[in-house]
């Protein structure tokens, strides 16, 4: 049985090849440059000539060292976090002499061993500055992971369930002891999930598997009220997502959907890869407006902040309700994940 971690996670360096860090990079080091601007200028009106000057050696010393980044953010990201750093500010240090020799050897500057120096300096100073804001940034949602933990154990399954699954179990247990068992089976591994560090990712496969135990847990009590439907195509099996990513929302939707309703109701649960996106899509019936005001949203909330700090800006999710032509209404959730596995 696999073993419940207990240790926090080490901060990891930042992924270079995620579209919000090139943009989070671009505007700090474009900040620093307007401040050094406005310290060296005479005047506000010297400020921007200065800046486009500065500009002309800063911009390509910078489009260079995020496409190094870049290319080597899986490898730096498996060092030791120190190492990392120290492997980061050498590159930009580094790069920065080289760029300076070259414009000397183009005759565009006057060299020397003391501007080299400065240059590496200033250059280690920024690339320093933003492993700080990246590495504070990432302490700062750590509260929320510990939360998201605690909730897990306190929220995510909520007690009414694990009270209906146990009593659905012991209904079974003399009718079909092969069924208890496995149901039983399905409940532990569903709670071992729970207990999990959500700092680590865990295959998409592995995720859409927890999500059917759950389901067919569900099942067990409200038999053919509860209908599901699975679509999964050209789905990578071995892409990397937060763990209980599906879980919550689908409870939501048997809690808020399938449950008040009285009535049979289907949960769809749609992935579909298109281009360099994974889409994730669950529906469910619905009452007007009953999930908006009555629902429980702490798990939408939580599964925003977790996938701002995977992704970034390159995830998102959105919410929203749905006239159907038959007169019902359905409540829709979209996911949209990268179709890149983040290397710890």
């Amino acid at each position: 049985m696999p073993s419940i971690k207990q240790n926090p996670a080490p901060l990891p360096l930042p992924d270079f090849r995620n579209l919000g860090v090139m943009l989070r990079v671009l505007l700090g080091v474009n900040l620093c440059a307007l401040g050094a601007a406005l310290v060296q200028s005479a005047g506000i009106g010297d400020w921007l000539a200065r800046y486009v000057d500065m500009a002309a050696w800063v911009q390509p010393l910078l489009l260079l060292n995020l496409a190094l980044l870049a290319l080597l953010s899986i490898p730096l990201r498996r060092l030791p976090w120190p190492a990392g750093q120290v492997v980061v500010l050498l590159l930009a240090a580094g790069s920065a002499v080289l760029l300076l020799d070259f414009w000397r050897f183009m005759g565009f500057d006057e060299g020397g061993w003391q501007r080299l120096l400065r240059a590496a300096l200033l250059a280690a100073l920024v690339a320093g500055a933003l492993l700080l804001y990246f590495a504070l940034r990432a302490r700062a949602f750590s509260p929320a992971l510990s939360e998201a933990r605690l909730q897990a154990l306190t929220a995510r399954i909520r007690p009414h369930f694990l009270f209906n699954s146990l009593n659905a179990v012991l209904s079974l247990i003399r009718s079909e002891p092969r069924r208890a068992e496995t149901a039983l089976e399905e409940l532990a591994e569903l709670f071992r999930a729970l207990m999990r560090d959500h700092r680590e990712l865990t295959p998409l496969a592995d995720e859409i598997a927890l999500c059917r135990q759950y389901l067919d847990l569900e099942k067990l009590r409200l038999g053919e009220r509860l209908h599901v439907e699975w679509d999964i195509a050209d789905v990578p099996a071995d892409l990397k997502v937060p763990p209980l990513m599906l879980q919550p929302l689908l409870e939501n939707a048997v809690y808020h959907g399938i449950e008040p309703s009285g009535e049979n109701g289907t949960v769809r649960i749609r992935f579909a890869r298109q281009g360099g996106e994974l889409h994730i899509g669950l529906a469910n019936p619905c009452r007007a407006g009953a999930e908006h005001q009555n629902g429980n949203r702490m798990a939408l909330a939580n599964i925003r902040e977790r996938l701002a700090l995977h992704y970034d800006l390159e995830a998102r999710l959105e919410t929203g309700e749905l006239a159907l032509p038959d007169g019902g209404r359905e409540y829709r959730v979209h996911i949209v994940l990268p179709c890149r596995n983040h290397q710890p």
